[in-house]
């Protein structure tokens, strides 16, 4: 009988990072950063700053535009926008 060793690594973040789009409504998130130099500009002059709390609100029934709340008021966003979005 042969024993094999098996080690696990265990990292806090794995997987913790995703895109706003992947998100359903009710979920929450923090922004950590943009993935998309142009549309962060744009995103960042309407509240969507890193450190800022996000709520997903609703979705349209094909999954796109996404509704969200973001300091203190509704936006909503095409899902190529949102995917640009990575929250923690």
């Amino acid at each position: 009988m042969e024993l094999i060793q098996i080690s696990i690594i265990f990292d806090s973040d794995f997987n913790r990072d995703m895109k706003l789009s992947q998100l359903i409504p009710g979920q929450t998130g923090i922004i950590k950063e943009f993935t998309d130099l142009e549309m962060s500009v744009k995103l960042m002059e309407m509240g969507c700053l890193p450190g800022e709390s996000i709520v997903v609100e609703r979705l349209a029934p094909l999954g796109d535009p996404i509704a969200i709340r973001v300091s203190g008021y509704q936006l909503t966003l095409r899902k190529k926008e949102a995917s640009t979005i990575i929250m923690q």
